[in-house]
């Protein structure tokens, strides 16, 4: 029974819409529809991701104390206590071992931005083999590239604050790498640090960088990234009543929000489960950061260690003209990073300037419709796994027993030689696969063409035969598919 409250409410939800049309809107969105296929979720679990690293960044910042300045640890681990360490140094071992539930919050934290740049690096990935960064989807190619950089950023921001030996190790490359900039080097180094490595200034700028300036941009970035995506509609895999014109998939509201939420869940509780169950970074165990006491083997993260990994391989190649000097670390550490992502901002249209293809595509391709394409990318996932693994050379010594050189040796020919060969037979199979599919699809059109040819309509006189009453029967039975046809969403845009 609906009383004076109910009444009231109803008056003012009626005067709202009155004014900001907001029904119209919320039905649009509940009702817009997203496509089933699982590798749909990968940006999602990216979004979750930054809603963890978020909430468990807010905790972490009120214990941190992101300065470089000297103070004697008096915490609970005793094996520091009564020491000179940077207060960023401290803090970070006294969130671990004195603040209830730090540590789990520093794991959880650090767990959660290994996984939120690997679900960006394999939704990229999707969106690279199905072709779906070719129009109209251009912008929101550049927009999810320009979000992966920004994470990557922020991510190894992060991982620099804690001024343990890892992180330190990790500004000292970094720096090396700005110097090595041509021309500008020294400048940019002293401009980004403020001083001579390591200086009082880089934690303090990292810290706000990481915290307010970075997360800033990429919230900017995911937002804008969802608002293209629902403004040009969601694509899809081909298949039975899939077209350009249409989404085929499960709407917005019940049943895509009640799935999504699930997901939330998932991820959040793998976080928390890797955090609480799976020690990652122990600063303690490394200690505070001292040039003369860098361990051996120590690895990046894996999202930056495929730089680390080139610095290793490449060969010390240094030239000198007009009084300058380009030194070694340049083409590993600025000239491969540099090249690589310009390649992957234009590559929507160098792939348009190879394939010829200007038309408006909103059914994903499948990863080996483009042989080329498909090669490409084989090619690269070769290339830089290699790279990766070239950073854990020291691992791969201590395991193997074999010496460095043999070791730096043997990765050099692998990085050369595998990717290609893993392109050529990656070229050859999707050749064929299109070859196979071409041959297919001619079949089925000579069957039709034989099956109109040899029962011409024109002939046909007296009561119809036992074959044709099958296929009325399946003319229904496809007519009663089509009725039970998942949501499509009928409108185009642009």
């Amino acid at each position: 029974m609906r009383g004076p409250v109910d009444a009231a409410r109803d008056r003012t939800l009626r005067r709202l819409d009155e004014r900001l049309g907001y029904a119209d809107m919320a039905r649009t969105a509940l009702g817009k529809v997203f496509p089933d296929h699982w590798s749909f979720m990968l940006g999602e679990i990216a979004l979750y991701c930054f809603v963890v690293l978020v909430a468990t960044g807010t905790f972490l910042a009120i214990f941190f104390d992101p300065s470089s300045s000297l103070k004697v640890y008096d915490g609970s681990y005793q094996p520091l206590h009564g020491e000179d360490v940077s207060s960023a140094f401290a803090s970070t071992v006294q969130l671990s071992w004195d603040v209830r539930g730090g540590l789990l919050m520093r794991q959880v934290h650090h767990w959660a931005a290994l996984i939120f740049i690997a679900a960006i690096t394999l939704h990229l990935c999707r969106i690279f083999f199905t072709g779906m960064f070719r129009k109209p989807r251009e912008l929101n190619w550049t927009v999810g590239l320009t979000l992966f950089v920004a994470a990557i950023f922020t991510s190894f921001a992060g991982y620099s604050l804690p001024d343990d030996l890892l992180s330190g190790t990790g500004l000292h490359i970094f720096y090396s790498t700005l110097e090595a900039v041509p021309f500008v080097g020294g400048w940019l180094a002293y401009l980004v640090f403020g001083a001579g490595f390591p200086g009082p200034y880089i934690i303090g700028r990292l810290y706000i960088l990481h915290v307010f300036v970075v997360p800033v941009a990429i919230a900017g970035l995911i937002g804008i990234h969802l608002a293209v995506l629902i403004r040009q509609k969601h694509s899809h895999f081909a298949g039975p009543g899939h077209r350009d014109s249409n989404v085929v998939g499960s709407r917005m509201w019940p049943s895509y929000a009640l799935r999504s939420l699930s997901l939330f869940s998932v991820v959040a509780a793998v976080c928390f489960l890797m955090g609480g169950l799976v020690q990652i970074n122990p600063v303690w165990v490394w200690g505070e950061f001292k040039s003369s006491t860098i361990m051996s083997p120590s690895v990046a993260d894996w999202y930056i260690a495929w730089v680390e990994g080139a610095l290793r391989m490449f060969p010390p190649v240094e030239l000198h003209f007009w009084g300058f000097t380009i030194p070694d670390q340049f083409w590993p550490a600025v000239l491969l990073p540099g090249l690589t992502f310009a390649v992957l901002y234009l590559w929507p249209f160098i792939d348009r300037r190879l394939t010829g293809d200007r038309g408006t595509h909103h059914i994903a391709a499948g990863p080996m419709s483009s042989p080329r394409r498909f090669a490409i990318g084989v090619w690269a996932i070769g290339f830089y796994s290699i790279l990766l693994l070239a950073a854990g050379e020291e691992l791969i010594v201590q395991l193997s027993g074999a010496t460095i050189e043999t070791v730096r040796d043997t990765l050099r020919v692998c990085v050369l030689v595998l990717p290609v060969v893993a392109a050529l037979l990656a070229h050859r199979a999707a050749s064929n696969h299109v070859r196979r599919e071409a041959a297919e699809q001619q079949e089925e059109s000579d069957e039709t063409e034989r099956e109109l040819t040899e029962s011409p309509l024109w002939i046909r006189w007296g009561p119809q035969d036992e074959d044709e009453e099958h296929d009325e029967d399946d003319v229904g039975d496809a007519e009663s598919q089509q009725d039970e046809e998942p949501s499509t969403d009928q409108s185009v845009r642009g």
